[in-house]
């Protein structure tokens, strides 16, 4: 099994505008925001509206294909944020994009994944995914199906919520599955419910998130997963123990969770 981590190169990342402040961050934070000066973006790929799909401009990882997908002009925006009507645009152009590249057969792996907020390693406020093609890592080689299962949150038709029994990093991870990639509407909807509930309701709220997207059932379906960002425990990260709360804990989250995605999605 391939242990190999992947090389930041940092020559290239010193150059990389951001705004968030981690203090000792070596890059530039009085560049200002490169997504808000659309008329200056380069390497374009596709467009949709104000959503770009571009190559990075600063490709910091040897051995990868690193593209940015811009979600949105509104430079404070947010998945939980936006109209219904536009994450549902957004994600359905995002799985597009993936896609491409997943079926371009260029890369070992495509990882899809977004940050948001100062404790989800996310460099620019202005909201953006990312889309990473790795030439010769599997990105997918330590997950496995069981962090996909959980506490049932609700069903609807062909798309699935639940709270993870087996979580990737640790605690509440939420986990929305799209078996067959047909009823994206009711799966952006989830997805976006789990990010509001993730910032205003877990844990009284939470200022950072990460989505990670990943093919399932053969290419044929997705799975997008929560994961609420809080300091990592010492566990994970001297040992990649995750942890999980315990069963009755996640019944009730799960619970709650599912009274509040209920107020504008119905769930079996």
């Amino acid at each position: 099994m391939d242990k190999d981590p992947l090389v930041y190169q940092y020559a290239i990342g010193k150059r990389k505008p951001y705004d968030y402040d981690y203090g000792n961050r070596q890059g530039n934070q009085n560049a200002g925001c490169p997504f808000c000066d659309v008329a200056h973006l380069e390497n374009i790929f596709e467009k949709d509206e104000d959503r770009i799909w571009l190559k990075n401009k600063y490709p910091t990882l040897q051995d990868t294909d690193q593209t940015i997908l811009i979600e949105s002009s509104d430079h404070q925006g947010d998945i939980s944020t936006y109209t219904r009507e536009e994450n549902q645009k957004l994600m359905k152009f995002a799985l597009k994009c993936f896609h491409e590249m997943l079926n371009s057969k260029k890369y070992k792996s495509v990882l899809w994944y977004k940050n948001f907020g100062p404790k989800s390693d996310g460099s620019l406020t202005h909201p953006h995914m990312q889309i990473v093609g790795l030439d010769k890592k599997d990105g997918y080689q330590d997950v496995g199906e069981d962090n996909f299962k959980g506490f049932e949150v609700g069903k609807s038709g062909d798309v699935e919520m639940n709270l993870s029994s087996h979580p990737v990093q640790g605690y509440q991870e939420v986990n929305i599955i799209t078996y067959h990639n047909q009823d994206l509407n009711t799966w952006a909807d989830l997805i976006q419910k789990g990010t509001q509930y993730v910032r205003s309701v877990l844990s009284h709220g939470v200022d950072s998130y990460n989505l990670f997207f990943y093919p399932m059932n053969n290419g044929q379906g997705t799975c997008c997963k929560i994961i609420p960002r809080f300091y990592a425990s010492p566990y994970f990260v001297g040992y990649k123990i995750s942890q999980v709360d315990d069963s009755d804990t996640l019944k009730w989250e799960a619970a709650r969770l599912k009274g509040f995605v209920t107020g504008g999605i119905s769930l079996n």
